[in-house]
């Protein structure tokens, strides 16, 4: 049977199972999706053996790998200059390409927000982070404060995508800002939590949190409880899942079902 899978470390809290699992039960498709815990050093191996296996559509790429992956696959989409992260790894005319639904989907929620000239803030400056600030930079936001453990490498990062803005230490104050981003796995059930003071944004504000477990983060809490439009992860979980799903298995995933893939995954 044809399969494809996600794959990351850690693993276990991934819903792209229960995802793709839905839309292949719907279509009645024929195929299987699962997650597979690989370890950095076991990433060439992985890959190795995977294109080896002609029932292997792919791969779903999650944490830490989705800038180390590159060197596994072709850069058909120039992935590598213009994001330098990808989250697919999927077969295409005898070739396995790398490409990165991230960005699409995050931007899906808030693309009816005008995030032109207005200012940003990003907290991260891993492979999320990268699609995120790629997309941000499409649509002409303003300053946009990077925060993260290392300020040296947000700076590189905002450089490397034309943003203008400050990379600033992860406990630093929060400027003002229409929209605010967690690019980052903190606030995830076994993760250091994300402890931010939310005062200083506008009370139009939208908060956006990438994590997903739990769906319900300190970050959003923290927003709710002052009243703020938020986002949560699922909402670019599925985008970007459903993107992958098509160049995975062939088929359009039934997108007027998410109501009941959401109450499957927060069940």
């Amino acid at each position: 049977m044809k399969y494809a899978e996600v794959i990351g470390d850690p693993i276990s809290h991934s819903k792209s199972p229960l995802i793709h699992g839905f839309w292949l039960k719907a279509l009645g498709l024929d195929g299987e999706y699962c997650a597979t815990h690989v370890t950095p050093e076991g990433l060439a191996d992985y890959f190795a053996t995977r294109a080896a296996d002609p029932d292997w559509l792919g791969c779903n790429i999650t944490i830490p790998h989705k800038e180390t992956a590159l060197a596994f696959v072709e850069d058909r989409g120039g992935v590598k200059q213009s994001i330098g992260a990808i989250n697919l790894a999927f077969r295409s005319e005898g070739a396995l390409v790398g490409t990165n639904t991230d960005a699409a989907g995050f931007y899906a929620p808030i693309s009816g927000l005008d995030l032109a000239g207005q200012p940003v803030v990003v907290i991260g400056a891993g492979g999320a982070a990268r699609a995120i600030l790629f997309a941000l930079s499409r649509v002409g936001v303003g300053r946009v404060t990077l925060l993260n453990r290392n300020p040296l490498k947000g700076a590189a990062l905002l450089a490397s995508f034309g943003l203008k803005g400050d990379a600033l230490k992860l406990d630093a104050p929060l400027p003002p800002a229409a929209l605010l981003v967690n690019a980052t796995s903190l606030g995830m059930a076994g993760q250091p939590p994300l402890d931010l003071d939310l005062s200083p944004l506008p009370d139009d504000a939208v908060v956006y949190d990438i994590v997903y477990a739990p769906l319900e983060t300190g970050l959003l809490k923290a927003a709710r409880a002052r009243d703020l439009d938020t986002v949560d992860g699922l909402e670019m979980l599925i985008g970007q899942a459903a993107l992958a799903f098509e160049l995975l298995f062939g088929a359009e995933p039934p997108r007027e079902r998410d109501d009941e893939l959401r109450a499957l995954l927060t069940s």
